[in-house]
């Protein structure tokens, strides 16, 4: 009889970087499958179910949501898997180059700003100062 690998949710936790009540919680959010339990109740996991949250804990590491994640996980068809993971990973990195000129702007105006105010008599920055 060929034995099956089965891990307790610490052992699975540790095993994926995690913390056990993070895989508590992905398993109410249905991001994780609710496990079969030992005789005395001991949650069993499986390597599938550790790939799984290694898949979930890397995505969230680049930046995805729960909600996005939740998404692509549940596909079944691995060639839908990828297709998603392409389209999502395409449009996180179109909002970090959109928040990375946001950045690069803010970085622009506050330089100016210190321009300005490096000359403390400057009318321009005296009007930024507040008065009690």
């Amino acid at each position: 009889m060929l034995s099956v690998e089965t891990f307790t949710i610490g052992q699975l936790a540790h095993d994926a970087g995690v913390n056990i009540e993070t895989v508590r919680y992905y398993e109410r959010r249905g991001l994780l499958r609710e496990p079969p339990r030992s005789i005395s109740g001991y949650r069993q996991y499986s390597a599938i179910d550790l790939r799984r949250l290694q898949f979930i804990a890397r995505a969230k590491q680049l930046g995805f949501t729960l909600a996005e994640i939740a998404s692509l996980v549940g596909d079944q068809d691995s060639s839908e898997t990828t297709e998603s993971v392409l389209i999502m990973a395409r449009s996180k990195v179109q909002e970090l180059d959109q928040h990375r000129k946001e950045l690069d702007n803010t970085r622009s105006r506050l330089e100016r700003l210190i321009d300005i105010c490096e000359d403390p008599k400057n009318e321009d920055c005296a009007a930024l100062r507040v008065t009690t």
